[in-house]
């Protein structure tokens, strides 16, 4: 304890003292804000060790006291300034892009957030926060990180990306933050919000446990909440698995479905796991249906090998149209495979139903009906 108080000056008062707070749980006293984050500590006793803490080196009466405690507690377990963003059901999407230029998508349409950190200092101080909330390093080692939060909010799966200085061509940081729904909206829900009409939904619940679906848009067009909601729609006795880089399928009711995400190496670390080696391994088991979240990389020849084989599959991938996402697949496919690009396209037939989404909406659903000699090319049905 001696070596602590040496350590600390008494602070001010004034308006900074919430960030010299923050700061001196994320130096001094690191190892309390992890015990927190690790569970070994509860929320009434990290703040009880707070209370301590502010009453020793923050003279000030006892009412400014409460309310930067109240401050502390807000920020350590919330997001600061971005908890209130973090609530809002209809934003998808943060993206801080310097500290006072803080921009969101809100119902599919990006605009700013109408909130801003005090200065770039603040910023890069929550921006280490962040991180090690997070149990991340964002030293020169690692100045890009890709991370997932699942415990701080009740609704949302919060996922990270943060770059820094070191990649960026600007000096400030950059930190954008996927909101994934923990309770994700089942088809009737999609229907409701006029992404698909009751027939669309009907006729792709039949499709997908029939055969193998290929969901394709741009960002944030609905991918993964249509997959999300249609994997629901699988019956109990089918086994499941499902492979991605972010925990953002999850599954509400379905008895028999694993999840298995990446693990990419971090700085020194040699562990490593990518979409290829976990749909290797994920192939290996005794399942009826194999959903890769998005598809990157060379895990597209595992997916494609599994559908040729009459496996049951389904993925999302990005792609400007329902006719790219087939080439757009192979694409990753010659990454890893000794096939050329047209023994790659016959064996795209396997997949029989491509849904393109765009802003939200299901815009087109193609039937694959087979492979012309004569064109050397697919052959589609459209059938919305």
């Amino acid at each position: 304890m001696k070596e602590e108080k040496a350590e600390y000056q008494a602070k001010p008062e004034g308006q900074d003292q919430l960030m010299d707070l923050v700061q001196d749980y994320l130096t001094q006293k690191q190892n309390v804000l992890m015990q927190v984050r690790r569970g070994s500590m509860s929320r009434q006793d990290f703040l009880g060790e707070v209370r301590g803490h502010v009453a020793h080196y923050y003279p000030m009466s006892s009412k400014q006291q409460e309310r930067l405690l109240q401050s502390f507690e807000q920020y350590v377990f919330g997001y600061s300034i971005l908890s209130p963003l973090i609530d809002d059901a209809d934003v998808s999407d943060i993206r801080v892009v310097a500290y006072d230029n803080v921009r969101i998508k809100r119902l599919g349409r990006r605009m700013d957030a109408g909130v801003s950190f005090a200065s770039e200092k603040e910023y890069r101080q929550f921006v280490d926060y962040v991180a090690t909330k997070n149990q991340v390093n964002v030293s020169n080692v690692n100045a890009i990180q890709r991370f997932t939060d699942n415990d701080s909010h009740p609704d949302f799966i919060l996922r990270f990306t943060v770059s820094m200085p070191l990649v960026n061509t600007y000096d400030q940081p950059y930190l954008c933050i996927r909101k994934v729904p923990k309770d994700f909206p089942m088809l009737k829900k999609l229907m409701e919000r006029e992404m698909l009409s009751r027939e669309t939904a009907e006729l792709l619940a039949l499709r997908f446990r029939s055969g193998s679906t290929l969901i394709c848009g741009g960002n944030s067009s609905g991918k993964t909440t249509l997959l999300n909601a249609l994997k629901e729609t699988l019956p109990d006795n089918m086994a499941v698995l499902v492979t991605q880089q972010a925990d953002e399928l999850t599954t509400m009711y379905h008895p028999d479905m694993m999840f298995l995400h990446s693990l990419p190496g971090a700085g020194e670390s040699q562990v490593n796991y990518d979409l290829k080696d976990i749909s290797i391994a994920g192939l290996t088991m005794d399942v009826d249906f194999f959903i890769i979240g998005e598809v990157k990389g060379e895990e597209a020849l595992y997916l494609l090998n599994a559908a040729y084989t009459g496996q049951l599959c389904a993925a999302t991938i990005h792609a400007p149209s329902a006719e790219k996402a087939l080439e757009k697949l192979v694409d990753y496919c010659l990454y890893e495979s000794k096939y050329n690009r047209d023994e790659l396209m016959k064996m795209m037939d396997c997949f029989q139903t491509v849904v393109f989404m765009e802003h939200y909406k299901v815009k087109e659903i193609f039937a694959c009906t087979g492979w012309n000699r004569e064109t050397r090319d697919l052959k589609y049905e459209r059938l919305l």
